[in-house]
């Protein structure tokens, strides 16, 4: 055993046996095993954009047993879907990859500036398929954001007693922040924070950008001087956001982008001490044998930034 993970594992002193098993089994699984680095596809864009938006470009993305093969293939610490595409394959698959049950999801089709996902799967369904964790999304800055916060709080707790990590999407997002606010540094390590504080084992946020949405937070990062001027300084502030680096935090990949913007990203993400990426459309979207090599090369920057 990685003696790594086992430090990783130390963190979280209030969670069971089982609970520390899933997030030992996903920590060990896949080309990263041991290395207390993660590398995670996501594929809830189906239900989240349409089915032609996230398949199109390689139609093999609408068959579900896809992406759990991709996932297998390419090494990956864990899969995480929504219900159906998890039922879909979830036999075939059994235990040949830890999952995550993503558990809330929202759909394009009706457009509103404070989002709110409906809650689309349970706990109990999360253990029926085998899931290593469940996921959840959170919109801080949403003026719907309390309801989730609430709606998350029942589901961690329910999961935690019955053994299964959490796994929480904080992305900043509604009424309360401006476009270029979503993914500002001091707003990206907030929405750290408040996972953390919601309870979750391994947090997802957006990488974050140069600048700064709140007043009140501008005028501390610069009287303390806190650096944020490249991706690698601002990463680095916004995992110690996350109880000093005593929680997992893994990014987004964002938007489809060329491989070189990709691995860029992906360099500085590593230099700043991310724990690892959720990719989903930069990869899924791919002919399989190129997404394939795209995540290991991920794994590698990863691995080889210690």
């Amino acid at each position: 055993m990685s003696k790594r993970v086992d430090e990783i594992l130390s963190w979280y002193g209030s969670d069971s046996p089982g609970t520390l098993k899933n997030l030992r089994w996903m920590l060990e699984s896949g080309r990263l095993a041991g290395t207390g680095k993660m590398v995670i596809l996501p594929v809830d864009q189906g239900f989240e954009h349409g089915p032609a938006r996230s398949f199109a470009k390689n139609p093999a993305g609408y068959d579900p047993t896809f992406h759990y093969q991709l996932a297998i293939d390419a090494g990956c610490n864990a899969y995480a879907a929504p219900l159906g595409f998890l039922e879909a394959g979830a036999r075939e698959y059994a235990g040949k990859i830890p999952t995550i049950l993503k558990l809330n999801n929202s759909d394009c089709l009706f457009g509103s500036s404070d989002p709110k996902p409906a809650v689309t799967g349970s706990v109990g369904d999360a253990l029926r398929l085998g899931c290593a964790a469940i996921g959840f999304t959170i919109y801080p800055g949403s003026a719907e954001r309390n309801e989730m916060y609430m709606e998350l709080r029942e589901l961690a707790e329910e999961a935690k007693a019955v053994g299964l990590a959490v796994v929480v999407w904080s992305y900043p997002r509604g009424s309360g922040l401006s476009k270029e606010g979503e993914t500002a540094v001091d707003v990206a390590a907030y929405a750290a924070q408040i996972a953390c504080q919601l309870g979750a084992h391994v947090v997802k946020v957006k990488p974050p950008a140069g600048n700064i949405e709140l007043d009140a937070a501008r005028k501390v990062y610069e009287a303390e001087g806190i650096p944020i001027g490249s991706l690698a300084e601002r990463v680095q502030h916004v995992v110690q956001s996350a109880f000093n680096g005593r929680r997992i935090v893994i990014f987004s990949g964002g938007a489809a982008k060329g491989t070189d913007d990709v691995l860029e990203e992906i360099r500085g993400l590593a230099e700043g001490g991310s724990f690892g990426s959720i990719m989903g459309r930069n990869s899924f979207q791919r002919p399989k044998t190129e997404a394939i090599e795209l995540l290991h090369t991920v794994m590698d920057i990863y691995e080889n930034a210690g």
